[in-house]
């Protein structure tokens, strides 16, 4: 792709009659961003977008595991992990992660993301049958005392995703891990997020390289969601995800944060994972993960004023409160 148009969005009622809407979305937008692996970027009228770039723009997204993508939606995270870098073990008996569950739903959750293999950098790869072993009895139990909020399965793993029998397959390799998880999503008419990664958790964070992170991770994503395609899963039913913190340094985190906008132009929904993430504890000077909770709102309400459909958190309280007062003032 020689030149990727980045919307500059914009909120509120008092638009202009030429403004584009975002996504069907609260953004709007009447200039983009035009850049390019060759010239400096440049700021041009969005009645000058290519057709396919003003399509993907602005077709309204469909709803994804019954969220709807015209309001932003919370995805709570409920790890039952003994080692994932914020929570590891509070959550990983089946009474604690159920009773986690229901409070987040109380608190305002839209989705729950249960995962049951740590990707944290560093992190080693599990097998399924200990990966199974922690998510299904959770799901089970969750669905057995009526709590009917959205399920997503956090894997690479097919047969672990074929045991939870979610709402939502969410897979940090992009589908890249295993050859057949793609191709189950398609029988099960299952949707998706694709999050990109550089490298695998062990590895990831050893020095990770880009030409162009923004565009380079954009061109990766669309390769991954054309590939899924081809396996049968309608790009209506695809998140994407930047991958923030996989195989990125905080100058990678925080390019990507400042051209998330482009990303409408792959024609998906966007999911942003940031919550208490190492970048959050470097740039705002708190080294311990469970108090980065008001790095992660702010982070979280700059990719909602551009456009972002869904946030990941571990804070379901405070990024609802936060969300509801940001919904207020955006009015």
């Amino acid at each position: 792709m020689s030149d990727y148009f980045r919307p500059l969005t914009q909120t509120g009622a008092n638009r202009p009659a030429s403004a584009l809407t975002l996504a069907g979305g609260w953004c709007w937008f009447t200039h983009v961003e035009r850049l390019s692996r060759s010239t400096a970027p440049e700021i041009v009228p969005a009645a000058a977008l290519p057709e396919l770039w003003r399509m993907r723009l602005t077709q309204p997204r469909a709803p994804i595991a019954g969220l709807p993508m015209t309001q932003p939606s919370i995805m709570g995270i409920l790890n039952v992990t003994p080692d994932s870098f914020s929570d590891g073990g509070v959550h990983e008996s089946v009474d604690a992660a159920v009773a986690h569950a229901r409070n987040m739903v109380r608190e305002g959750a839209h989705l729950i993301d249960i995962g049951g293999e740590s990707t944290r950098p560093g992190a080693a790869q599990i097998d399924t049958d200990t990966e199974i072993g922690r998510t299904q009895p959770v799901i089970a139990a969750i669905r057995s005392v009526g709590i009917d909020t959205p399920i997503s399965i956090d894997t690479r793993k097919t047969a672990v995703a074929r045991a939870a029998q979610a709402q939502l397959i969410n897979d940090v390799s992009g589908f890249t891990f295993d050859a057949h998880l793609a191709d189950f999503a398609a029988q099960t008419n299952s949707p998706v997020c694709i999050m990109h990664s550089q490298g695998n958790p062990e590895t990831m964070q050893n020095d990770p390289r880009y030409d162009n992170v923004v565009l380079d991770v954009f061109d990766w994503l669309e390769n991954r969601i054309s590939a899924v395609e081809q396996q049968g899963i309608d790009r209506t039913r695809i998140l994407a995800d930047p991958g923030i913190g996989f195989g990125k340094s905080m100058e990678h985190n925080v390019a990507l944060l400042q051209g998330l906008s482009l990303f409408h132009g792959l024609g998906t929904g966007l999911l942003l994972g940031v919550s208490r993430k190492g970048f959050i504890g470097r740039i705002g000077h708190e080294p311990l993960a469970h108090r980065r909770g008001p790095g992660s709102l702010a982070v979280a309400l700059q990719a909602l004023n551009q456009g972002a459909q869904i946030i990941r958190a571990h804070d379901v309280a405070e990024h609802a409160q936060g969300i509801a007062l940001w919904q207020a003032c955006m009015a």
